[in-house]
């Protein structure tokens, strides 16, 4: 793929409609296979995390465009690391692993300091990372693959889904401040 020819406007539309998509799908899986409900209410979340009927998570999925919009604006230099080499949505994923996951310049559920800093059980903080595990190979599989193989297809589909999302997000915050 060439790379020189793209465009930041592209590269923030796919990384954004592809983190929202990918976010609202692996967090509404992983929000009943692990009973997020009850796991947000208890002892030691129920400060740290807000409850999943709340509006602000109902809107959360929307919201995810700001931080596609971020990922775009610091990834963009470095696209052709990943885009450009055979494997390179591993070099990506393990990226995101390490800086937005395991290292974190603060105490995040699952990182190494939310582990060191924070009264969180352990075991409560290892139960939320496979969705953030799962949730960054499909971003980093899926962007690597629509560069790789760039059909429109794939592209009408995912800003639908997205503007879906979107749309509902804001469907649901609204209809629980009503």
């Amino acid at each position: 793929m060439n790379t020189k020819n793209d465009t930041f406007g592209i590269f923030l539309l796919r990384i954004t409609a592809l983190h929202v998509i990918t976010y609202f799908i692996v967090g509404i899986i992983t929000m009943n296979a692990f009973d997020y409900g009850s796991v947000f209410s208890s002892e030691n979340l129920v400060t740290f995390m807000k409850p999943i009927n709340s509006p602000w998570v109902a809107l959360g999925p929307g919201l995810q465009i700001f931080r596609g919009a971020i990922f775009a604006a610091v990834l963009w230099p470095f696209r052709t690391i990943f885009l450009n080499q055979e494997r390179g949505w591993l070099k990506l994923w393990m990226l995101f692993i390490g800086l937005s996951i395991l290292a974190t310049f603060g105490p995040a559920i699952g990182s190494i300091d939310g582990m060191i800093y924070t009264t969180i059980p352990i075991s409560k903080q290892l139960l939320f990372l496979p969705e953030l595990v799962i949730q960054s190979f499909l971003l980093s599989f899926l962007l690597f693959y629509w560069y790789k193989k760039p059909k429109r297809v794939f592209t009408i589909i995912s800003i639908l889904l997205a503007c879906i999302i979107i749309l509902l997000s804001i469907a649901g915050f609204l209809s629980l401040i009503m």
